[in-house]
Parts: structure tokens; C-alpha cells; sequence
């Protein structure tokens, strides 16, 4: 049986998920000790992280859109873990994976999967849901500035770091889109709905543009793959399974 779930958006790649006593934190490159406000402003704060029996920070890779070391302020609660794609600053006590690493911690189970850029994607199985989050998983096609070449050989890695996701169950994908690519900026995205079909997607990554979340959600759901934008930090949105096994979504 699945506890109820709730996934907020925070600002670019981040979303913190709620679910089963835990909180699990994605990419969260806005973190500052400093702020107040918490979850409804789109960032995490202390007052909302002494209310979880357990709290994961995931960062999928060093890049400063996705990893603040401001995260680490938080250390010294004890049902705090960090869980990185990449290997831990110097004085800094966390879990480093690569590809193919296992681990569970409070609980849960993680999974690292590989990236087309650096660092990991995360499969993250809590409180009766499987939740995906691709870090910068993508296929970085470039099309108004690579060869060829260099477009063929983006595809066939992209494709090859999907592949082993292929036949997964999941529940909730988080995935980037990038418009700074110009045209077939989604190319990724449809491929990964093609292929791996997740009940609900989450796009992200997505640089201020809001209106290419809201136009690729738009025009690409279908009877297999809900896809919900969120667009505003602290905008969330609630799910609970029911009992034939279908997920009942609230915005």
C-alpha cells in the first residue's frame, strides 16, 4: 500500500518529495541557511526539516544549477543524509554513487543510473512509490552547432543510458527540458516517454521558460504518461494510489 505523496517544485531541476514520514530533496541549487518561508517559497529551511523522522538530499552532479554546498548547513540534524552523484567536498560526510550503485538508507532504495553529462540520474523507491529524477540525463543534441557526427553520437549515448530504465516501473519522472537547444529542444523528453513510459512526468530544466513545461506537457500526454508542469516555486502537487493501483493526482 502506498502512503500518500506530495512533490513541490522549487526552482529549476529541485523538488522536494514528501512521502511516508520522509523527505527526500532533489537538486535543491537554491538552498541558504539564511532563508525562512520553507517549502511555500520554494526552497527548503530548517523549520520544515525538523518535521520529517527523515530527510535525503540528493545532488546529481557538481553543476551550480543543481548542487549548493549551502545544503550542508543542515548537517547537524540527525535524520539528515546527503546522497551525491560525484564525490563529497573535502570535510563534508555523505554517500557518493556512480552508475549502477545500490543503497538504502531510512528505508529507502536508491538506485543510480547514468548521465549524458556528469554525475547520476536517481530511482528512488519510498513509501510504495518509484520516483525518477534524471539530473542531466538527456540527449544535448545542440543541432545549431554540432555535425552530424556529433548529433549521432549524442543520440546513441542518450539511447544507451535509457535503455537499462527500459521496462521500469515508475511512478513519477522528473525530466529536463532545455530550450536553449532551439529546435527539438524535447527530443529527449519524447524519447524517454516513448520508451520508458512513466505514469505521471515532471519536466524541468527548463530556464525560466515556463511556457515550454506548459506546451510540451500540453501536447505530449497520452493514455499511458500524465504530464503536469510545474511552473512556480512552492507549487505542488498530491497523489495517492488507489485501489485498483491507479494514481489519483490534486494540483
Amino acid at each position: 500500500m502506498s502512503e500518500p505523496l506530495r512533490i513541490t517544485y522549487l526552482r529549476h531541476s529541485g523538488f522536494a518529495v514528501e512521502t511516508g514520514g520522509a523527505l527526500l530533496v532533489f537538486d535543491d541549487a537554491e538552498s541558504e541557511q539564511s532563508r525562512e518561508g520553507g517549502i511555500a517559497q520554494g526552497h527548503v529551511d530548517r523549520a520544515l526539516l525538523e518535521r520529517y523522522e527523515s530527510v535525503i538530499f540528493f545532488v546529481s552532479h557538481s553543476h551550480d544549477d543543481h548542487y549548493n554546498e549551502a545544503i550542508f548547513s543542515f548537517s547537524d540534524l540527525p535524520k539528515v543524509r546527503y546522497v551525491l552523484g560525484f564525490p563529497a567536498p573535502a570535510g563534508r560526510e555523505a554517500c557518493s554513487m556512480r552508475k549502477g550503485d545500490d543503497l538504502s538508507l531510512f528505508g529507502v532504495d536508491i538506485t543510480a543510473y547514468g548521465s549524458t553529462d556528469e554525475g547520476v540520474s536517481f530511482l528512488v523507491r519510498a513509501g510504495g512509490w518509484t520516483i525518477f529524477h534524471a539530473g542531466d540525463l538527456n540527449f544535448w543534441h545542440w543541432r545549431e552547432e554540432s555535425t552530424f557526427k556529433e548529433i549521432a553520437q549524442a543520440e546513441e549515448a542518450f539511447h544507451a543510458e535509457v535503455a537499462p530504465l527500459i521496462g521500469r516501473e515508475i511512478d513519477f519522472a522528473m525530466f529536463p527540458l532545455d530550450p536553449r537547444m532551439g529546435e527539438m529542444y524535447d527530443a529527449g523528453a519524447q524519447y524517454f516517454l516513448m520508451e520508458v513510459r512513466p505514469k505521471v512526468m515532471i519536466p524541468m530544466h527548463w530556464w525560466g521558460r515556463a511556457e515550454a513545461a506548459l506546451e510540451f506537457a500540453r501536447r505530449n500526454r497520452s493514455k499511458h504518461t500524465e504530464i503536469l508542469a510545474l511552473t512556480r516555486p512552492g507549487e505542488s502537487l498530491r497523489a495517492e494510489r488507489d485501489p485498483s493501483g491507479e494514481i489519483d493526482i490534486a494540483l
